[in-house]
């Protein structure tokens, strides 16, 4: 079998309607020229993100950034909560569900403050689609109830149409596949009658699994084919490619497999495209179990090899061991009994450890259950006996009283000496803590501060002492020509000689000027860094696109811009030395006492796990600094996938 999913992406708020949803890429584009007023801005900041989230991710998530950026600079709570659902949504496509919960909390936080029930109700929801996508599937029906309760009563027929397409899938992965149906089919009934083309698409993709679960293959076809048809009319590539792999699975199972390679092919190209490695390993698999039933047990295996790298490296355990039992097949139909054995117990013990694990949890469950259901049983049971005990003993109420008083007395005066006793040693380590990170950073700004005044001596060095005298020996060379007499090779050497000392003189400025530009200096943070990232243009090293919002006339302290200049300066250079790139963007803006800074180049990347093992001069330094300012910094990078740095510090 391939592997049938939902498709269940994140609601996206609907309350913010924006004009020109039918408007290409391209004209988009073209209107960011053009636009006026903020609020116009922002909402074509989140449009382009959507025409690029089904494609490209990363571009989708950077215009995101600058709406969410623009609204918060605004104030503008209800377009910053807008632009973090659709963020939000960027990561659920990544399969980076831990951060989509984490913007969600944000947008939730937001909502709860200005009571924004409607908004409130859709964070929480999306909260619990991505805690459903992480198979916690208890937390997600908190949460969407939760949701539902804030959300009923709004007369949304869209936003219906989302839940009753989030309750199918739950009620799907929880195998309550009548319950699911029921669900589905009110989604797809309301997606056709408000003409909504995405949410028929995964609504109908949807309902065809709980068909198959009730092995009604039959109608689950013409739901997926339409399904497939929407989505390549749309050009989202996501929603097609997750079609693509449940269509491939009812196909195997029919055995149509010279359409099952055609779909999986398919498949293989948009997931690679869209960097998803789940999608990728399974569809290598689709494609590995078509040769294998062609007894071409060659590309049989290499794709199968293939799948279950991916697999293994991304800890897919379910994917893994299906790829494994692919290999096993293999090594059986070509003879290799001892191979096919080795992958066979493999397969199986991959699948006993995972199945062990789902059981060790359900146990746990059960067992907390089970133990909450005894307590109460104790606790009527004690009850009952204290009504009998009292009918006997009401003679000795006073003294009981009396000595049950003087007992819990103890044990509350016992309990709050204790609890006094605790947080006085909770605020003793809290506030050492504090000290270790004040000298800490003490420390740091004292590193800074020195390393800022050496380079500044330095530089004032080199261009007063060493480049006045320089200057004074070409001149007095220049003089000590007119009064010699000298053959013409005596000239050409001297001619040399005092252009070798024009390139040291202007060597020793350059030197000087990176290590404090005057630039900086004179005329701020903003003409710096235009005239850094100039510089480096005009070099033919790099082609820099800079950006400033809201530095123009900004009073930034001087230590703080000299830190932002060095971490721009250093993320550059690291650019230039490992990435392999033709462009990078820097963006600088300043609003609300903050300054964010974002990098991105279109290089060769890396694993960003790297940055956990030992790190070179270039990047502690980096980290050294945003520490310094109590900043947070995050980085987004694969190999082939170029790399975006974000950094948030406190101006």
């Amino acid at each position: 079998m391939v592997k049938i999913s939902p498709i269940l992406f994140f609601l996206l708020l609907i309350n913010l309607a924006m004009k020109g949803q039918s408007a290409n890429l391209d004209s988009l584009l073209r209107q960011l020229n053009v636009v006026k007023g903020d609020t116009a801005t922002i909402n074509l900041y989140l449009e382009i993100g959507k025409q690029y989230e089904g494609t490209e991710p990363l571009k989708a998530k950077e215009y995101y950034r600058k709406a969410i950026e623009l609204s918060s600079k605004m104030n503008f709570y209800t377009a910053t909560i807008k632009s973090l659902t659709y963020y939000s949504s960027v990561f659920g496509v990544t399969v980076e569900y831990d951060s989509s919960i984490f913007y969600n909390e944000k947008a939730l936080a937001l909502a709860r403050k200005i009571k924004d029930s409607l908004n409130t109700g859709i964070a929480l929801l999306n909260i619990g689609v991505a805690h459903g996508y992480l198979e916690d599937f208890e937390t997600a029906i908190q949460y969407c109830q939760e949701g539902l309760k804030m959300v009923e009563g709004k007369s949304n027929k869209k936003l219906e149409a989302q839940i009753n397409d989030i309750l199918q899938v739950l009620y799907w992965q929880m195998a309550q596949y009548d319950k699911a149906i029921g669900f589905g089919e009110k989604a797809v009934q309301q997606s056709r009658q408000l003409n909504l083309p995405y949410q028929l698409a995964q609504s109908l993709s949807n309902l065809s699994l709980s068909y198959v679960s009730k092995t009604m293959q039959p109608k689950a076809i013409p739901l997926l084919t339409e399904a497939l048809g929407i989505a390549k009319g749309m050009g989202n590539y996501n929603l097609e490619s997750a079609i693509l792999l449940n269509l491939a699975d009812i196909l195997m199972i029919s055995g149509d497999y010279e359409t099952v390679k055609l779909y999986a092919e398919r498949s293989l190209l948009l997931h690679r495209e869209l960097g998803s490695q789940n999608g990728e390993a399974i569809s290598l698999r689709a494609l590995a179990m078509y040769y294998l039933h062609k007894k071409d047990f060659s590309n049989a295996r290499k794709l199968a090899t293939e799948s279950s790298v991916i697999a293994k490296k991304n800890n897919f355990t379910l994917d893994h061991a299906e790829a494994i039992h692919i290999l096993s097949s293999v090594a059986y139909a070509t003879g290799d009994m001892r191979a096919g054995t080795k992958y066979y117990r493999e397969s199986g013990d991959s699948i006993r450890a995972m199945v062990k694990k789902v059981l060790s949890d359900k146990s746990a469950n059960l067992e907390k259950k089970y133990e909450t259901e005894k307590k109460e049983t104790q606790i009527k049971k004690l009850v009952a006996e204290q009504k009998v005990q009292r009918l006997s003993i009401r003679q000795k109420n006073t003294l009981n009283y009396i000595l049950v008083g003087s007992a819990a007395a103890l044990l509350i005066i016992s309990l709050l000496l204790y609890g006094n006793y605790k947080n006085k040693q909770k605020l003793q380590q809290q506030r050492i803590n504090e000290l270790e990170k004040e000298k800490q950073l003490t420390a740091t700004e004292a590193v800074l501060k020195g390393e800022e005044q050496e380079r500044t001596r330095l530089a004032k060095d080199l261009h007063d002492g060493l480049g006045g005298m320089l200057s004074g020996i070409k001149y007095s060379l220049n003089t000590m020509k007119e009064n010699l007499i000298m053959t013409a090779d005596n000239t050409q050497a001297f001619e040399r000689s005092m252009d070798m000392l024009d390139s040291s003189i202007k060597e020793m400025r350059r030197v000087a000027h990176n290590m404090m530009p005057e630039a900086l200096v004179k005329f701020g943070l903003d003409t710096a860094l235009k005239d850094f990232s100039n510089d480096i243009n005009k070099s033919g090293a790099l082609q820099v696109s800079y950006q400033s919002i809201g530095l123009e006339n900004a009073d930034i302290e001087q230590i703080t811009a000299i830190t932002v200049y060095r971490i721009v300066q250093e993320l550059l250079h690291n650019t230039m030395k490992h990435a392999a790139a033709r462009s990078a963007i820097v963006q600088v803006a300043k609003s609300n006492g903050q300054i964010t800074i974002t990098v991105e180049d279109d290089g060769k990347g890396f694993d960003a796990g790297i940055l956990t093992q030992p790190k070179g001069i270039g990047w502690s330094n980096i980290q050294s600094r945003v520490e310094y300012l109590k900043g947070k910094l995050d980085i987004q990078s694969e190999p082939g996938k170029g790399t975006s740095v974000y950094i948030e510090l406190n101006s």
